[in-house]
């Protein structure tokens, strides 16, 4: 009797698991989560105008309860394992989970901070988003070195700026290396270089000249394109693996097909031996009867 209530309760548990599966994988199941997103954004900025809405903040948690409730339905229904290993997850995991406890918290900017938070949920819901980011991460062993090699030139131009401009502009250009490093940001964004840096100094200082464009050239034009190469590089391996995993599959395919037809045709090679040697046979064996 034991033994029944056990299985029963199995078949229950996992009748309910297969049941939450089938929800969370259907087609409509993460537009709608979408939408809800969406919506929780429109929410986030209508509060920007009108503060302490009671309409607003009943939606808001009511958003909240269906964050919950999507997050109890994935974890029935992949199961803890399977849900949690995924890292975006635990990234969604982690946010519905902020949500609740920072709610009832006395910062207000915290809890403003966490509901802005939700927004990131659109990245893991939207493939093409999750995607980049994903290339972004996988990106960023490959970026150390021209994030170092970055940081040497500009300490290098922010010394030699320092050096010899801190006298000619005011303080906040040159006066110091760190405002140097902000400076040098400033040039390397195009951002009112010319005017506002680069010809006053230029003015007092005719070599500067040389300063401000081998500066652009290597921090500007080479180091901004290596890592934009180096993020379309990773952007399109995933897209060169899954095409190297169909080759391969396609290649399998056609080697086993080969094969068969190969089997097929040796099969009837030796049904038709067999075939021509059971007619010689006969006609060997009418020839001994009439003679």
């Amino acid at each position: 009797m034991s033994l029944d209530k056990t299985r029963n309760g199995i078949y229950n548990s996992n009748s309910l698991k297969n049941t939450f599966k089938q929800i969370i994988e259907h087609k409509y199941f993460q537009p709608i989560i979408i939408g809800i997103i969406l919506f929780n954004g429109l929410i986030i900025v209508t509060e920007t105008y009108l503060n302490e809405n009671q309409l607003l903040l009943a939606l808001d948690k009511l958003i909240v309860w269906i964050f919950v409730l999507e997050l109890l339905l994935k974890l029935i229904g992949l199961g803890f394992r399977g849900y949690f290993s995924d890292r975006w997850n635990i990234f969604d995991f982690s946010i519905v989970i902020g949500s609740l406890v920072f709610y009832a918290t006395p910062f207000v900017s915290v809890l403003r901070l966490v509901r802005v938070l939700r927004l990131i949920r659109m990245i893991p819901a939207i493939p093409a988003l999750r995607k980049i980011i994903d290339s972004l991460m996988k990106s960023v062993p490959a970026l150390t070195g021209i994030l170092g090699l970055s940081m040497l030139i500009f300490s290098i131009y922010a010394i030699i700026g320092t050096t010899f401009f801190s006298e000619v502009l005011e303080y906040e250009f040159f006066g110091s290396f760190h405002a140097s490093l902000f400076t040098l940001m400033q040039v390397v964004t195009f951002e009112s270089w010319a005017s506002q840096v680069a010809r006053p100094i230029i003015n007092e200082i005719p070599w500067a000249w040389a300063y401000f464009v081998s500066f652009i050239i290597i921090g500007a034009l080479v180091i901004l394109n290596l890592v934009v190469a180096v993020i379309l590089s990773y952007l399109g391996q995933d897209e060169e693996a899954k095409r190297q995993e169909q080759m391969s599959q396609l290649y399998n395919e056609n080697r086993e097909l080969k094969q068969d037809i190969k089997e097929i045709k040796d099969i009837l090679l030796q049904k038709n031996h067999s075939k021509r040697q059971n007619v010689s046979e006969r006609n060997q064996s009418q020839d001994e009867n009439a003679s």
